[in-house]
């Protein structure tokens, strides 16, 4: 089976790294119903940051804001979803290598069932690059 990659909106938002904040945004958007295609949280310079990727991004960010949060101008990132096998990642790490485009940030997990995702980061200015590389959708 082949990988997917696909563009996606982004939204990020810097908060306190405290018990709670971020359960408090996931029940905001479980209430309205938003279905998040992936989502990462790490700590940064003594607060949290938190990367949203939802399926509808109208939808997140009215729920979002209902929540108190301000969602942002969306960015962009690249999902890719395909069967877990070695070396999953490396024919993708190697295209934007010839390319000259840096990754920035990668993260992957084994989904289960034979599958695996990775949600991707490159600067603003090589998205669109990135995009026509990987044949994003």
């Amino acid at each position: 089976m082949a990988d997917t990659i696909r563009k996606v909106e982004y939204f990020k938002a810097v908060v306190p790294n405290r018990v709670g904040v971020a359960e408090k945004y996931f029940a905001a958007l479980k209430a309205a119903r938003v279905n998040l295609l992936a989502f990462t949280g790490f700590p940064r310079a003594g607060r949290a940051q938190l990367d949203f990727i939802p399926e509808n991004g109208t939808a997140f960010k009215k729920a979002i804001r209902k929540a108190g949060m301000s969602p942002g101008r969306g960015k962009f990132a690249f999902l890719i979803q395909g069967g877990d096998r070695p070396g999953a990642l490396a024919e993708t790490a190697a295209k934007l290598r010839v390319a000259k485009i840096n990754i920035t940030t990668l993260d992957a997990v084994v989904a289960g069932g034979g599958r695996y995702a990775a949600i991707l980061w490159v600067k603003a200015r090589d998205v669109a690059r990135t995009a026509k590389i990987l044949r994003a959708r």
